[in-house]
C-alpha cells in the first residue's frame, strides 16, 4: 500500500453507501483504506454512517471535512482547500476517491459535476437511468482530447463479478474449460414476492418515468455478469471480445395492476384500513412489522421505511419502533394528489394493486451469439501461430437467456445452467456443480461464502476498488492498468452491458429481434467516438 493509503468520500448514506463503508472499515487492517468523509441531505443517516466508520460514536464531533449535506457542498469546498493548498497554506488532506450511491437517477449529475476533480470513482448500479446520460459518463470520464491514456480509476458496482463464487465460475468456463464450448446458458433472478412489493411497487423503483425499467434497475447486473461470462476470453488473453450477435426480450406487468385487486378489499388504497389486510400476503403491516421488526429485525427493509427506527428500537423498545412503523404505514396520498406528490416518495403501506407503478414484474431476454472466427494467426492468448486460415477460438455459437421474476421464495438466490458441448453446469448461490459427460461424473464445487452482500461481492468490489486506486496513487501502476488488473472492467465495458439493458428493453416494448451490431453502431458507437 501507499505511504499514505486511499482516502474515501461517501456520496449517499443510505443502504449502499453504508455497506461500501462497512466494507472499506473491516478491510482497512489489509488495504489501509479510510472513510474520510460522507455527504448526505438527511442528517440522522449522515451521522449514523459518520459515528460507525469516520469520527467514532464517542470520540469527537465530526470536522467540517468530514460531512457534507451534499456532493454540491463538497465540490465547493474541495474547490477551496485546493486553491489553499495551490497558495501554499497548510491544508487539511483531501480525498482520493468517491463513492457514489445517490438515487439512480442522480447518478450523471454527480459524476459529471466531480468530473473535474480527476477523483477515481466507484458508482453504484445502474450507471444512469436512461442511454444518453450513459453516454454523458462515458464523455466526462474518458480520457480527454491530447491524453493518451485515463488519469482516474471508474468502477462501476456490478458486483456478481465480484464473488467468490462467481469468480471460480467464471475460472471453470473460461481457463479450465470443463464442458468445453459454450452451447447456452440459463440464467434466473428471483426477486422474492416480498421484496418486489417493497422495491418495485410501493418503492423507490416502481415507476419507469421516475426511475427505469426494472430490467435496469433490478438486473442490469445480471445482464452484465452473462457478457462477463460469455463475451470475455480467458485471463491473460489478447483475443477480442465475442459479441453478441442479436437479442429479443418478453415481459409485461402482470400481477401489481389495479384490475388484479381482489373485490373484497373495496376502495381501500392502503393496508392499515384494508377489509382484508388479515388475510392478505401483501399486508404492509405482515410484511414490515410481523416479518421483521417483531422478531427484532430493524435493517433492511424496515430501516428503508424508517432509518430512524433502528436507534429507536435500541433505546426505547419494540413497542415504540413498532408504533412507529406503523405510522408510517397509514401514510397514503390523497385521491387529488398531484403527480409530483405522489413520485416525491415512497409509500410502503399503499396498496399494491392501487399503487402508481408501472415496471414489469416478469421478464425474458435472449442474447444470441454466432459463430465469429478469427484468423487462425490467433490461437488462444492472442498470440501469432505462424498459420493460415481460420479458428474460432471459443467464438462458436451460442444462446444466453435471462429470466427476472418477482414471484419466488428465494430472494436475489440467483441460479441457473450452462450447456456445454463436454458437459454441464448447474450453479445456484452456494454451490457449482459440473456433470463431465465422457466419465459421467459429477463433481460439486462449495465456494467460499464471504460476508456481506451479494455472496461477498460488495467487499470484494470495495477491495478491488481501493487496492486499484492505491496502485495509482502509489505510482506503481497506471490508471488503464489498475483498472484492468484490479477490477478486469473497461469504462466502455460499463457503458456495452447497460446499452444491452436498454436494447433488450427497446426489443420488449417494439416486439422485435434487435440487431446488436446495428443498433451499437447507430446508438452508441458514434457517440462514444465523439469524445476522442
Amino acid at each position: 500500500m501507499a505511504p499514505s493509503a486511499p482516502r474515501i468520500l461517501i456520496i449517499g448514506a443510505g443502504s449502499r453507501g453504508t455497506a461500501y463503508a462497512r466494507a472499506i472499515h473491516q478491510s482497512t487492517s489489509t488495504t489501509g483504506s479510510i472513510v474520510a468523509a460522507v455527504a448526505e441531505p438527511i442528517a440522522f443517516k449522515r451521522q449514523e454512517l459518520g459515528a460507525k466508520y469516520i469520527w467514532g460514536p464517542l470520540n469527537r464531533p465530526p470536522k467540517p471535512e468530514e460531512e457534507f449535506t451534499d456532493w454540491r457542498q463538497f465540490l465547493k469546498y474541495e474547490e477551496v482547500r485546493r486553491k489553499r493548498e495551490s497558495a501554499g497554506e497548510t491544508v487539511e488532506p483531501g480525498v482520493d476517491a468517491v463513492i457514489v450511491c445517490v438515487l439512480d437517477e442522480m447518478h450523471v449529475d454527480v459524476v459529471e459535476g466531480l468530473a473535474p476533480l480527476r477523483l477515481h470513482v466507484l458508482c453504484e448500479k445502474p450507471l444512469a437511468t436512461r442511454l444518453e446520460d450513459c453516454v454523458k459518463m462515458y464523455r466526462s470520464l474518458a480520457p480527454k482530447q491530447g491524453r493518451a491514456a485515463a488519469e482516474t480509476i471508474f468502477g462501476i458496482a456490478h458486483v456478481l463479478r465480484y464473488s467468490p463464487h462467481n469468480m471460480l465460475l467464471r475460472e471453470l468456463l473460461l481457463d479450465r474449460r470443463v464442458v468445453g464450448d459454450v452451447v447456452s446458458v440459463e440464467h434466473t433472478e428471483p426477486v422474492g414476492w416480498w421484496h418486489f412489493s417493497h422495491s418495485y411497487v410501493r418503492g423507490n423503483w416502481r415507476k419507469e418515468s421516475k426511475t427505469a425499467p426494472s430490467l435496469l434497475t433490478k438486473s442490469c447486473h445480471d445482464i452484465d455478469f452473462l457478457l462477463w461470462l460469455l463475451c470475455s476470453s480467458p485471463t491473460n488473453s489478447l483475443r477480442p471480445p465475442h459479441l453478441p450477435s442479436f437479442l429479443t426480450s418478453t415481459g409485461s406487468l402482470k400481477f401489481f395492476r389495479r384490475s388484479r385487486k381482489p373485490p373484497a378489499a373495496g376502495d381501500a388504497t392502503n393496508c392499515l384500513s384494508c377489509p382484508i389486510e388479515k388475510d392478505c400476503m401483501y399486508s404492509a403491516k405482515k410484511i414490515y412489522l410481523k416479518r421483521h421488526l417483531a422478531k427484532g429485525d430493524t435493517g433492511w427493509p424496515v430501516k428503508i421505511v424508517n432509518p430512524e427506527i433502528e436507534d429507536l428500537y435500541r433505546t426505547s423498545g419494540i413497542e415504540a419502533a413498532a408504533d412507529e412503523l406503523l405510522r408510517n404505514l397509514a401514510e397514503d396520498y390523497a385521491p387529488d394528489a398531484t403527480v409530483e406528490e405522489v413520485e416525491s416518495r415512497p409509500w410502503f403501506g399503499r396498496c399494491v394493486w392501487e399503487s402508481d407503478n408501472d415496471v414489469v414484474d416478469d421478464q425474458c431476454v435472449t442474447i444470441t451469439w454466432e459463430d465469429d472466427p478469427l484468423p487462425a494467426s490467433i490461437n488462444g492468448d492472442g498470440q501469432s501461430n505462424g498459420d493460415s486460415g481460420h479458428a474460432l477460438q471459443g467464438h462458436t455459437a451460442k444462446t444466453a437467456t435471462f429470466h427476472m421474476i418477482a414471484f419466488t421464495e428465494a430472494i436475489c438466490e440467483r441460479r441457473g445452467r450452462i450447456y456445454g458441448t463436454k458437459g454441464e453446469i448447474t450453479y445456484d448461490s452456494k454451490t457449482i456443480s459440473v456433470h463431465d459427460f465422457a466419465s459421467g461424473e459429477t463433481k460439486v464445487y462449495h465456494p467460499h461464502l464471504a460476508g456481506g452482500g451479494h455472496g461477498g461481492g460488495d467487499d470484494g468490489l470495495a477491495r478491488q476498488f481501493v487496492l486499484a486506486v492505491d496502485a495509482v496513487k502509489s505510482g506503481n501502476m497506471g490508471a488503464e492498468e489498475a483498472q484492468r488488473v484490479f477490477l478486469g472492467c473497461s469504462l466502455e465495458e460499463v457503458v456495452r452491458s447497460h446499452a444491452m439493458v436498454f436494447a433488450a428493453e427497446e426489443a420488449r416494448r417494439e416486439r422485435k429481434v434487435v440487431d446488436w451490431a446495428e443498433w451499437w453502431e447507430r446508438e452508441v458507437k458514434g457517440r462514444l467516438q465523439q469524445t476522442k
